[in-house]
């Protein structure tokens, strides 16, 4: 069964670049990134810059379409759709996907500086044993700090009263200089750190920076095994896939 406890839980975060090719413009990477979802096989999957029955993904695919449930539908995955904005005569925003049925919300984050709107998705998902997962992912503002650092607050007040662990991830926008960094790890451990392997993960092609993240709330137990990119110019970013032991 599913999510034993002991085995490992495979988790991925992917900026999919609203399902076109940014090398190839006018290319879709739907189909792409389809069979890397199921090469990886993640347990639990968080999806930016996600289009829902946009104009534009009907531009370079040839027809509107819901890509949270394309994906879902293609990988034998539960899929939700979060909208931040909308966008070209539909929404645009993350999804989270997982393998096991889920309780799924959206939550919209504050931008106090103005600019476009951001949201959370969120998935609870019962693991064997009795114990329960959350796992959310979002996307933070790109342009304004103060906006990253307001979003921040709202994500870590939006699960401190949670009595089950959760697992966030995204693209956050920030490097680990930047106070919104330092204020997830007052709670957060930073995966990819606690595993000595803080890759780069933008841009895809030469990655300089590294503002995509796994965040395990810290004295849970749960082991983080693996974090690592995977190198692949489907989109902008890399796809980041995290391995973990529930205690």
């Amino acid at each position: 069964m599913l999510f034993a406890q002991g085995n490992l839980i495979r988790l991925m975060s992917y900026n999919i670049y609203h399902g076109e090719n940014p090398y190839q413009l006018g290319s879709p990477n739907i189909e792409q990134i389809s069979s890397l979802i199921k090469d990886i096989d993640p347990d639990f999957l968080a999806l930016q810059e996600v289009d829902s029955m946009t104009q534009r993904t009907a531009n370079f695919a040839g027809e509107k379409l819901d890509l949270t449930k394309t994906w879902a539908e293609t990988t034998s995955m539960n899929g939700h759709f979060a909208k931040a904005i909308d966008f070209s005569e539909g929404g645009y925003g993350e999804a989270v996907l997982t393998k096991n049925k889920a309780k799924f919300e959206s939550v919209s984050l504050p931008v106090p500086e103005g600019g476009e709107g951001r949201s959370m998705a969120v998935a609870h998902v019962d693991l064997d044993g009795g114990n329960r997962l959350a796992f959310a992912g979002t996307h933070l503002c790109h342009e304004s700090p103060i906006n990253r650092a307001a979003q921040v607050k709202t994500i870590l007040e939006y699960f401190k009263d949670l009595d089950y662990p959760v697992i966030i991830t995204g693209d956050f926008n920030f490097e680990s200089d930047e106070g919104g960094y330092a204020l997830m790890r007052e709670y957060f451990q930073d995966a990819a750190v606690e595993v000595d392997n803080p890759e780069n993960t933008y841009a895809s092609e030469n990655p300089k920076i590294r503002i995509d993240y796994f965040w395990v709330p810290k004295n849970s137990g749960i082991k983080v095994v693996s974090v690592q990119t995977i190198p692949v110019d489907y989109s902008d970013h890399l796809p980041l896939v995290m391995e973990i032991k529930m205690p």
